[in-house]
């Protein structure tokens, strides 16, 4: 059995929020989603921590007394919080000189957020997650000049996170303006041009940049692949990951059937599937290595953890404690192959 102790091992919250509602399934409490984490167990391993989608009902941004009770649920729990989910969808970082402010102002308050968790210790490692709120067809009517205005607020939101010595990774998923395929990824991150500003990379969303979804000009599986072809497929994602490891901060373990899935008001993007879905196209474990080793094998160690992402599943699988532990030895598996001890 590997004694690698790193990267350390997170779940995360935002799949009790994302796609549920009042337009779909009710959503799933903080505190169930931290009971099942706590209570996950493989051969003796248990997760290290959370990432934290800070989404209201969970979290609400305002109350000056929400982080030291979140403290000392995580400290109870033996867990700790990592990366956090900005909730920019307030505004648009494409949107009018409001929205654009509101965007930047959600991003101030998750960093404030941070330091406090931080400044309790139960937030050693982490960086604030983002994307542009903006969908690819409002982005599509004019693409140079969208791509910019979105360039120009992600700097702004860059400034306001140095100043709480944090990073903000850009998840790339198909439904963002902008961020919708890996070449236009990287040409927004080049623009922004800020030393805090790098990649959340999800094994799920990034396998459909493969294949060309929302934008076909970039396709690089045929529209006909067989995606029970291993070799087809490490080759595309070669490709991706070459172009894309190098921004990346941050890494979403997940699982991926070559499908789109939307569920509430969430646009439809790359599909979370269970990590033991026998559909399920990626192995995991070994593709996981792509964005964890460089070109020549070696492991980057480019982030202290690792967080297993499994958005819009129904909520009998997700109360189904099965479902976390079955998640957790995915996570374990990557650790053995790509981890290392400190």
């Amino acid at each position: 059995m590997s004694q690698n102790n790193f990267p350390k091992l997170h779940n995360a919250t935002w799949p009790g929020i994302v796609g549920k509602g009042a337009d779909s399934e009710p959503v799933i409490p903080f505190d169930t989603l931290l009971a099942m984490t706590a209570a996950a167990e493989v051969d003796g391993v248990k997760f290290d921590g959370l990432d934290l989608g800070l989404l209201e009902p969970h979290f609400k941004l305002d109350d000056s007394d929400e982080t030291k009770i979140l403290a000392e649920k995580l400290q109870k729990n033996n867990l700790v919080a990592g990366s956090l989910v900005a909730p920019i969808w307030a505004g648009s970082a494409m949107g009018t000189a409001d929205q654009r402010a509101t965007f930047v102002d959600m991003v101030r308050k998750a960093c404030e957020f941070g330091k406090k968790l931080r400044d309790q210790g139960v937030r050693p490692y982490g960086v604030i997650r983002i994307d542009s709120a903006a969908g690819v067809e409002d982005w599509a009517k004019d693409p140079a000049g969208n791509t910019k205005i979105i360039a120009e607020t992600f700097r702004e939101a860059c400034d306001v996170a140095a100043g709480y010595g944090e990073k903000l990774a850009t998840e790339g998923e198909i439904c963002w303006g902008a961020m919708h395929s890996w070449k236009y990824m990287v040409e927004l991150l080049e623009m922004v041009d800020r030393p805090n500003i790098g990649f959340q990379a999800d094994m799920s969303h990034t396998f459909l940049y493969t294949m060309g979804y929302n934008a076909p000009e970039h396709r690089i599986l045929p529209k006909d692949a067989d995606l029970n072809d291993r070799e087809a497929v490490k080759a595309a994602l070669k490709i991706v990951t070459d172009a894309l490891r190098p921004w990346t901060i941050d890494f979403h373990v997940a699982q991926n059937d070559g499908s789109v899935f939307g569920q509430g008001s969430h646009d439809k993007t790359g599909r979370h599937c269970q990590a033991t879905d026998p559909n399920g196209v990626l192995d995991i474990a070994h593709d996981a290595g792509y964005w964890l080793r460089d070109e020549k094998g070696e492991l980057t160690k480019a982030f202290k953890h690792i967080c297993w992402d499994g958005c819009m599943f129904p909520n009998e699988v997700m109360n189904n404690q099965q479902t976390w532990n079955d998640i957790l030895a995915a996570l374990v598996k990557v650790r053995n192959a790509h981890g290392w001890k400190s």
